[in-house]
């Protein structure tokens, strides 16, 4: 999905904005369902959010999914050390 300023005044400003989905999640953090939802249930992955509002389809940004994965990279960067 693209997003652009079209306002006079402003800069035209593209915006790559992708939501995952609980398939692509899994398939990234390598991962079963079970686990998941058991991380998101332990408040260890974020939750997701309603993609459409009072639908069933749920997602989360792709960028919030990457970030938790340098975060945690991180972590256990400095926990070995």
């Amino acid at each position: 999905m693209m997003v652009k300023a079209d306002q006079p005044g402003q800069r035209n400003q593209a915006c790559d904005v992708s939501i995952v989905r609980h398939k692509l999640v899994r398939q990234k953090l390598q991962i079963s369902s079970a686990k998941l939802f058991d991380m998101i249930a332990k408040g260890i992955f974020p939750k997701p959010f309603q993609i459409i509002p009072g639908g069933r389809a749920v997602g989360w940004l792709e960028s919030d999914v990457d970030k938790w994965i340098h975060d945690r990279k991180a972590t256990a960067t400095k926990e070995q050390l």
